[in-house]
Formats: C-alpha cells, structure tokens, sequence
C-alpha cells in the first residue's frame, strides 16, 4: 500500500489528461470497492455513483460543463450523486445486523425508526444538505482510492447540474452534488501547485 502521507501529497487536480488512454471497468470497481468504507452518517451510504465511458455520451457532459477540454480527455467522467431519501432504506442496510444477532428485534426497531424520524423531523432541506455532506465525503475517498490505484482526478463544479440531470435522467430524489474526471494526467502541462494556507490561518486550538 502506498505510504499515507505520500499519497496525501501526491494527489492533485489535474487539468488536463492524456487523450486516449482508456479504464478498465475492471479497475474501476476496484476503486468503488474501496469507496463503499467511506463513512456516511448512520452508516445510510447516501452515495451514489453515474460513471460516464461511452464517448458520445460523454461529449454530451461536456458540453454540459462548458466546454472544457478535461471532460474530453479524461478516460471517464464519474457524477457523484447524494440521496436526498436514503433514510428510506434504513430497514434493510440495518437487517443484517439483526439476523447476525449483533442486534436483537427490539434493538433493529429502535435503530430504523430512530433514524428515519430523525431525518423526517428535519425535513426536505436537511435531507438535502445531509447528501451533500455524505456525497462528498465519499467523493474525496474516490479520489485518493483512485489515487491509490494510479490515477489522476479532477474534482468539478462547473457544469449545469440541471443539464447533466435531463441527459442522465437523474430522478429528483438524487442531489447532483459534484462532477469528478478521471485519467492519466499529462504532467507536463502540470502548474506549480497553489498557495495553502498554514495550519494557523485555518485552525483554532481552545
């Protein structure tokens, strides 16, 4: 496994690909098996992922974002999307726990209705934030299993999340959270990475 720390410095944005350089779906699942440990808030796993190959499909979202070259020639296009609903599936990602005994019947009721009332009680807009909130936390594991595996990511929130909705026919119920390239990147194009703030500037210790 490559070193943690390597890794955290090693993963950048890229901005631009090398064309034609396609990924194996082989490899991408290799990357979401690593996804789905990401942490989500009472384990609801409000993730959920559109990943883009087909070509003509692809310029499609392209055009969606913009134009931008980077959608182009990256070997894929990955849409993260948040479940506004997820609380709904509660019962069965909480089953297992009870058929293993982990829980006994009366715990695994506890459990469900505890959770969806928690969700229903805050209503539509915390439903909404809260897949956001998942989504990207999920999104961020994508790219550094990504990473991990040897390729490069672009995270993007400039596109029209409305366009990229009505040609993937995302239903209302999924949060179009972010939009993430995927590619081997052309390290000669790379600019110097930018100004980060030190630990000062964006940590108060009390």
């Amino acid at each position: 496994m490559t070193d943690f720390i390597q890794l955290v410095k090693e993963r950048r944005s890229a901005s631009n690909f090398q064309a034609d350089h396609p990924i194996k779906l082989e490899e991408l699942h290799e990357i979401f098996d690593l996804v789905k440990l990401a942490p989500s808030a009472f384990n609801l796993q409000h993730s959920k992922y559109v990943t883009i190959i087909d070509p003509t499909i692809k310029e499609k979202i392209r055009n969606a974002a913009n134009g931008q070259y980077k959608v182009a020639s990256s070997s894929a296009v990955i849409i993260v999307l948040g479940d506004k609903k997820a609380y709904r599936q509660a019962s069965e990602i909480y089953e297992g726990l009870n058929l293993l005994g982990i829980v006994n019947k009366q715990e695994y009721d506890f459990m469900v209705n505890d959770t969806v009332s928690f969700y229903e009680s805050r209503g539509e807009e915390f439903q909404k934030e809260e897949a956001i909130r998942n989504a990207s936390l999920s999104a961020m594991m994508f790219m550094m299993a990504a990473k991990e595996k040897g390729w490069d990511t672009c995270p993007m929130i400039g596109f029209n999340p409305e366009e990229v909705r009505d040609i993937l026919d995302i239903g209302d119920q999924y949060e179009v959270v972010l939009m993430i390239t995927i590619g081997k990147e052309k390290i000669e194009s790379r600019k110097p990475r930018g100004y980060r703030k030190p630990v000062n500037e964006f940590v108060t210790f009390i």
